[in-house]
């Protein structure tokens, strides 16, 4: 008997030798650094002081260090999470938000228990690179109120900070690049004396550790009602951004994770964010690139990448509160720009690929855009995508017909996929009125997927007989056999 999942990564918990702990080490400072100024810009994005994405990045990095399935992964405050919140912080305030959060881990366990993992093998790549590109687009856009009526030096420093982001990685890679920049135009603005709106300006930054409590939300059935839409979000938005940098990670690697594990572990990360003060979040793949890319392979670098964001920020609050938002604005534009999958969109990339496939991405786009929801988005594309599949799968079926020399009987060969789309219009590929007294319908290169297919083939046979002809049915291949012997004859309508 399997070993329980949940009290498994006890016995994971290992202490790495000085070299990998060495490494480890670095990769969680270099991506703490790079965490502070991203949680920032996504409690701003998300509407809420930005101590909130902050303790959120900090608890989750912890948590998923012990409870994660996929090491070395960097789970944090995210854009994806802060564009899903961000309606119900702003029409109902944080409480709402945490108890959404709490909520949204909830369910992402009972998604995990329930084997939602498994089901993202049927999540059509279109539709993942509609979720990425819809993602970029909605990060981008929600930049720009910070651009619109702002002192004239803030679109000046929003460049340069754009420059030093695109330029200074062609020179060396030893520090973030994001980093550089935030600290090059807060010198400049702290001792030039520039007037331009800051981190300080838009909320309370942390100078503790986050405090363990319930949100302060009445606990009824309309509180419920409220906070279930955008907490359904959170977990599915959350788990299919999670799952996809585990994915990744997975092939970078060449290591496989255990994706269920994942799930839970996203789950109770939330839901221990939720009651410590935090937005939520999932899996980030750019700071898990930060991450893995800077050699760590080990739970290790995610705990640490947690625990060296908050001493950073604890320590150095009044610091961080003088960064002036352009900078910000600039980290999250370039943020936008890598997420976006631009080969996607190439025309040469768009010329070879077949049309449905370019439809489903752009109808993911299309909606997520159009409502800023990505659940919704996904949705609609796997439906789109589902749609599209049957009708190209329905047009694969063929009927062929012999009459055999003596005229006495005919064999029908079908070939193809039967199932509701394809096998509606079996019944008219059959000359009735003029066939002989012997039919034979030959199944041997056709499968029979569904209880539709059944009920046209009973149809046949009922027109066959009311002219009094002998129909047999051959070829059928076991599964078709079994499905057939179950539901031919019990299914209404089969005429």
């Amino acid at each position: 008997m399997s070993r329980p999942a949940f009290p498994r990564f006890l016995s994971e918990i290992r202490i790495p030798g000085p070299r990998v702990l060495r490494t480890e080490a670095l990769a969680g400072l270099v991506v703490a650094l790079a965490l502070i100024p991203e949680a920032i810009a996504f409690s701003i994005i998300a509407g809420v002081d930005p101590k909130v994405g902050l303790y959120a990045s900090f608890t989750m990095a912890v948590v998923i260090a012990f409870c994660g399935g996929r090491p070395a992964m960097i789970t944090a405050a995210t854009g994806a999470i802060a564009l899903v919140v961000a309606p119900l912080s702003r029409e109902y305030g944080v409480e709402y938000l945490l108890a959404a959060v709490v909520l949204g881990g909830v369910l992402q366990v009972l998604l995990a228990v329930t084997g939602f993992a498994r089901l993202m093998r049927f999540l059509p790549r279109s539709v993942m690179v509609g979720f990425v590109n819809a993602l970029a687009i909605l990060i981008f856009t929600s930049q720009l109120p910070h651009l619109i009526d702002v002192p004239w030096p803030v679109y000046a420093l929003t460049a340069v900070g754009l420059a030093v982001m695109v330029g200074l990685p062609r020179l060396t890679k030893a520090v973030p690049a994001p980093l550089v920049a935030i600290v090059l135009l807060t010198c400049f603005t702290v001792f030039a004396a520039v007037t331009v709106p800051t981190v300080g300006d838009q909320g309370e930054l942390p100078d503790t550790l986050p405090v363990l409590g319930i949100p302060l939300v009445p606990f009824t059935v309309e509180t419920l009602l409220i906070i279930a839409p955008s907490a359904l979000a959170i977990a599915l938005v959350g788990l299919i951004e999670s799952l996809m940098t585990a994915k990744l990670v997975d092939g970078i690697t060449d290591t496989h994770s255990d994706k269920t594990r994942e799930s839970w572990g996203q789950g109770v990360a939330n839901v221990v964010t939720g009651f410590f003060g935090g937005m939520g979040g999932c899996a980030m793949i750019g700071q898990t690139m930060i991450n893995v890319k800077s050699g760590a392979r080990t739970r290790v670098s995610t705990f640490l990448a947690g625990v060296f964001l908050l001493i950073l920020v604890v320590a150095l609050g009044e610091v961080v509160a003088l960064i002036p938002m352009a900078a910000l604005v600039a980290v999250m534009i370039m943020v936008a720009v890598s997420t976006f999958d631009w080969h996607s969109v190439q025309p040469s990339v768009l010329r070879r690929m077949p049309k449905s496939e370019t439809t489903v991405m752009v109808s993911t786009v299309a909606v997520t855009v159009g409502t800023h929801n990505l659940a919704y988005g996904v949705g609609v594309g796997v439906l789109v995508a589902m749609v599209l599949f049957a009708h190209r799968v329905a047009h694969l079926v063929e009927v062929s017909s012999v009459l055999d020399p003596d005229g006495t009987s005919k064999v029908y060969r079908v070939s193809g996929q039967l199932f509701f789309a394809s096998s509606n219009d079996l019944v008219f590929s059959f000359d009735y009125a003029n066939d002989p007294q012997h039919v034979v319908i030959d199944l041997s290169a056709a499968h029979i997927w569904d209880a539709s297919t059944v009920a046209s083939l009973d149809a046949i046979t009922t027109k066959y007989a009311a002219r009094g002809i002998e129909v047999t049915v051959t070829g059928m291949n076991h599964d078709s056999s079994t499905r057939h012997q179950r539901l031919a004859g019990h299914l209404a309508g089969g005429h």
